[in-house]
């Protein structure tokens, strides 16, 4: 673990040692089991600590009262004292009484990939809301496993899995607790009100709106700074944006849209943190187009776009119109080719350096326009009141002046189509 001082500019360099520990059930692979391992140790990384040791299993079944059974248990409990080992994380989620039955035989931390996940976000949140919505995650995650530890609530070391908001709630009853996650949940429904009347704000102003989705780490952030000069962080991190952004995109052909970056998906994404961060997720499932954003030098990079996936039919985002975009060209060039020619209709670009994302946006502008947005009016110069009813009410994207009549291409909903029907120029 890395982290600074309140109040000093000294940074601790201890980092805790870490074994992680998969377990091959029916149905799985040990190759699956072993990327997912993988991945658990970048997220480990990600968190401040270091991975000594991996231990794989194979079960039919979780063990009830310790997932990996008594012998599995004495194995690990051996190795972490051989290596020195601080922490046991799991990549499967443990039951309450599992994390407890393993504390006690394993003699140190034992958590789970939930409480990893749950601790790097934790670290990252930046704004009010965001801190709420890890806050309320952790709590929800944790209450169920304070019941019946008594003075074992007490955890101070600090270490990866206790850290971030709600950390001195470890302390409390389950009725502040309970109370605590109320009052959380109730700021983040006055956020949600706020952030509603801003999204009818902009349906007024006839914006097309974009979401950039895609696994952490894809490059949504860099494609966000790219396409707008966002300055957002960007770094080859896990988990580094948590909190929304949206800019104002000019398309090709004149329209001007809003695109929104999102926190980056993983496998086996916390329900807690999916349930906490619905509200900000709205903006994927309000979208008019999602561009998912696929990391094309990623070795497992269909598995990723399946977790992807997952997520958005959590959220009621399936039904959105999606583009696939390929990223990362200038790191693996030949796989991120061969990836992008086996999706169809994928864009492939590099966000770094900028190959690719003109063509991306005039696809955007494609996309959005074969949407049946954009209509054609003809509208005489007598009826003023129509000519400024457009430009209140829709996005003009270009003009032209006739002898009688303005000859108009506008962006407009199914409201305004129906509203300035009599002006729709025939095809």
């Amino acid at each position: 673990m890395s982290d600074v001082l309140p109040g000093t500019l000294i940074e601790r360099t201890f980092r805790e040692k870490i074994i992680v520990v998969g377990v091959v059930f029916p149905g799985l692979t040990t190759e699956l089991v072993e990327e997912e391992l993988d991945e658990l140790s970048l997220l480990v990384d990600s968190a401040g600590a270091d991975v000594v040791g991996r231990v794989v299993q194979r079960r039919d079944a979780p063990d009830p009262a310790t997932f990996v059974g008594r012998g599995k248990v004495e194995e690990i409990a051996a190795l972490s004292r051989r290596l020195d080992a601080d922490t046991v994380v799991f990549d499967d989620e443990l039951s309450p009484a599992q994390h407890r039955n393993l504390e006690k035989l394993l003699g140190r931390t034992a958590i789970d990939r939930t409480a990893v996940i749950l601790d790097i976000f934790a670290q990252n949140a930046r704004s009010p809301e965001g801190k709420a919505q890890v806050e309320l995650a952790l709590l929800r995650y944790r209450l169920p496993r304070l019941r019946g530890r008594g003075a074992g609530l007490s955890q101070q070391a600090g270490g990866i899995g206790t850290r971030g908001p709600g950390e001195t709630q470890l302390e409390v009853d389950r009725r502040r607790l309970v109370r605590r996650m109320h009052k959380l949940e109730e700021e983040l429904r006055d956020v949600e009100r706020t952030r509603s009347l801003q999204r009818r704000g902009r349906t007024r102003g006839r914006h097309r709106e974009i979401a950039l989705v895609g696994y952490t780490n894809a490059g949504k952030s860099t494609l966000l700074n790219r396409l707008t000069d966002a300055g957002v962080p960007a770094r080859d991190r896990l988990f580094v944006t948590l909190d929304p952004r949206t800019r104002q995109l000019a398309l090709p052909g004149g329209e001007t849209v809003l695109i929104t970056d999102t926190v980056g998906f993983v496998r086996k994404l916390p329900h807690e943190l999916v349930e906490a961060f619905r509200s900000t997720l709205d903006s994927v499932r309000l979208a008019d187009l999602i561009l998912h954003v696929v990391d094309g030098s990623a070795a497992h990079a269909g598995s990723q776009m399946t977790a992807v996936h997952e997520v958005l039919a959590e959220i009621g985002a399936s039904a959105v119109p999606e583009l696939v975009v390929v990223n990362k060209a200038d790191r693996a060039p030949e796989s991120a080719k061969a990836l992008a020619r086996s999706l169809e209709g994928a864009v492939l670009i590099s966000a770094r350096t900028g190959e690719g994302v003109d063509d991306l946006l005039r696809v955007v502008g494609d996309r959005l326009r074969g949407a049946d947005r954009v209509v054609k009016l003809v509208v005489p110069w007598s009826r003023g009141d129509v000519l400024a009813a457009v430009h209140r009410e829709g996005e003009v994207v270009s003009q032209s002046a006739g002898e009688d009549a303005a000859t108009m291409q506008v962006v407009l909903d199914e409201v305004g189509r129906a509203r300035f029907a009599e002006f729709v120029a025939a095809r």
